[in-house]
């Protein structure tokens, strides 16, 4: 049966990739950003919680002992009011700040620290009733129905029994100080949030892998998608430039490496292979460059240059071209052949590889 053309069978593209992250289709999951957020806050609790309710408790008492000469009139109330919004910012500063850095750093994360300038630009299409009607009865609506009550009885079970037993603990029932009390509360509910927090981050990790596979397949394309992509970027001058330059840099590489080749071989004017063998550094001889018509005519020019002997191999020099990769050895089943070519070489030219020899 043959594929179907609007299946998407392909991967995405590095363009389509790019193109995603533009517009904010990353892989995210909301159970990440709650994670951060609770670990921060449980850890802002732990180290400014005891130091907090100092300074609650300290404010609290020297108001109450003092409230029969403290003057009321319209500036000691504002005079209050400035006080206890310091005394408020003071309190919660530590807790704000560290579950807003945990957002900024758990998003950062997910749109791997890339800025998605298109979801900047609003969507009045998000607008329509019809839409939002479509994504409240969606599959995926769905299924993230689903994957929260399994969370809620995940995070249940996992804090049932701490509650239960903290009801059930005796200084409910005897008499302790409010100071006491307030501790135990304060430490019992950091123990709970604890593991709350652990239970949230398997949770967000499954999440997390649900969306990254969701986001892939949602990316994928099919080929003629892929076909259209190729003509597109075939057809975008800066990519054409970015190519030409690329082209050109390897070219002037590859006419750099000619002269420390050891023979050309030639079709005789098509073609020009340049070869290169060290006996002390290479398992086989490598191809340092090779070029075709005009390419081939500037490494004939150069070899002539540089005194590097040139032999005329029609066969050989087509195997080589199409076969063989510039800066990698020769294809095993041509050793024969180009072993030949540098026996006749080093025959012919012994005195300069003998002087070579002498200065290396």
């Amino acid at each position: 049966m043959s594929e179907s053309a609007g299946e998407k069978t392909e991967l995405p593209t590095q363009r389509k990739l790019e193109d995603a992250i533009k517009r904010g289709q990353t892989p995210r999951s909301a159970e990440v950003q709650t994670v951060f957020i609770m670990l921060a806050g449980v850890a802002a609790l732990t180290f400014s919680g005891h130091e907090t309710w100092q300074m609650f408790a300290n404010t609290g008492a020297q108001t109450f002992s003092h409230l029969h000469d403290t003057p009321i009139s319209v500036d000691a109330m504002q005079a209050y009011g400035v006080t206890s919004a310091l005394l408020l910012m003071k309190c919660t500063g530590p807790f704000v700040v560290a579950t807003v850095l945990a957002t900024l750093v758990a998003g950062a994360l997910q749109n791997r620290f890339q800025t998605a300038s298109e979801v900047l630009t609003p969507d009045w299409g998000r607008l329509s009733p019809i839409s939002g009607f479509q994504r409240l009865f969606s599959t995926r609506s769905l299924v993230t129905t689903v994957f929260a009550a399994m969370k809620f009885l995940v995070v249940f079970a996992l804090t049932f029994t701490e509650i239960r037993k903290i009801l059930l603990d005796p200084i409910f029932t005897t008499s302790v100080s409010v100071g006491r009390l307030a501790e135990f509360l304060g430490q019992t509910g950091l123990n709970i949030l604890l593991r709350v927090s652990l239970a949230l981050l398997v949770i967000a990790a499954a999440d997390y892998g649900y969306q990254f596979w969701r986001t892939g397949r949602d990316l994928m394309m099919t080929k003629e998608e892929v076909k259209e992509e190729a003509k597109s970027t075939e057809g975008n001058p800066q990519m054409k430039a970015a190519r030409r330059r690329r082209r050109s840099t390897s070219k002037a590489k590859q006419l750099a490496e000619v002269a420390t080749a050891d023979v050309i071989v030639t079709n005789p004017t098509r073609i020009a292979i340049a070869l290169r063998y060290d006996r002390k550094t290479m398992k086989a001889p490598k191809v340092v460059a090779k070029g075709i018509r005009l390419n081939a005519q500037k490494i004939r020019e150069l070899a002539a240059k540089h005194q590097i002997p040139m032999m005329e191999n029609k066969p050989l020099a087509r195997m080589l071209f199409k076969h063989a990769k510039v800066g990698g050895e020769i294809p095993a089943n041509l050793f024969s052949a180009v072993a030949e070519v540098l026996a006749w070489v080093y025959r012919v030219n012994r005195y300069r590889y003998y002087a070579e020899r002498n200065q290396a």
